[in-house]
């Protein structure tokens, strides 16, 4: 059985780690730089990065940013924002990133997907789902969080999976920066309908919650910001805690 990933999140804003609650109210959380080395350095399984303002203004990660991180690192890097076209995706893989996540602009063009799959294989393309629980079903949103679709999470995991994502990295919105606990319940039907890795985000704020994800959830990965910016839970304390009780880690 593949171990489960411990993946630490740096969203970026203005060139600076920030963490906030339910997509808003954000705070400065470090120096990103800084930040992916430590994760590289306690035993992070991935890193991922988000440069959370990019799609909303309209403008390209930081090239630099992102190959001064890669330079720092010896773990796979995810690389996500402002991402439209197959030029900016092998741009950032030029800069060091192993993996980019999409979000917006595969919901406003899907096509997007098929074409990263096909150019730099699936593996590359992580299609990244921010949802919000309205009105009875999960309710996908674009630009940052700050726009609903009519799509809905399920139906869309299932079409960027066909189109050739390579994984799904969903986040609640409604459990975002909350420190509640996952969205265990929709994960779990993520997984019942997908056979490609789960990749859960938002909610993270215990040790407990990492054992729910993976058990009751079913998620292949868990991603988390604050939790670790902040070394509320060190990642090497989290690990041990996880094999006590039976989840396959990477040591």
């Amino acid at each position: 059985m593949l171990a489960k990933r411990i993946i630490p999140c740096l969203d970026v804003k203005d060139g600076k780690t920030v963490k906030g609650v339910n997509f808003v109210n954000f705070k400065d959380a470090g120096d990103p730089i800084e930040l992916g080395k430590k994760y590289s350095q306690d035993g992070a399984d991935e890193l991922v990065f988000l440069d959370i303002t990019a799609s909303h203004e309209g403008r390209k990660t930081f090239i630099d940013l992102v190959q001064r991180i890669a330079q720092n690192i010896s773990i796979p890097f995810t690389v996500g924002g402002g991402i439209n076209d197959v030029c900016d995706v092998e741009k950032l893989l030029n800069a060091g990133a192993d993996k980019i996540s999409i979000n917006s602009a595969a919901l406003k063009n899907p096509s997007l997907i098929d074409n990263i799959s096909r150019n730099f294989g699936n593996q590359v393309c992580v299609v990244a789902i921010d949802a919000r629980f309205d009105n009875g079903q999960w309710v996908c949103y674009i630009n940052g969080g700050r726009i609903p679709t009519n799509r809905n999470l399920l139906e869309w995991a299932y079409e960027a999976q066909e189109r050739g994502a390579g994984e799904i990295l969903f986040t609640s919105m409604d459990h975002d920066g909350v420190k509640t606990g996952f969205a265990c319940e929709a994960l779990s039907m993520l997984h019942d309908k997908l056979s490609i890795p789960i990749i859960a985000s938002g909610g993270a704020g215990d040790y407990s919650h990492f054992h729910d994800v993976f058990t009751t959830g079913h998620a292949d990965a868990a991603l988390a910001a604050s939790i670790f910016h902040f070394n509320e839970i060190p990642i090497d304390k989290l690990k041990l805690y996880l094999k006590e009780r039976n989840i396959n880690v990477r040591i």
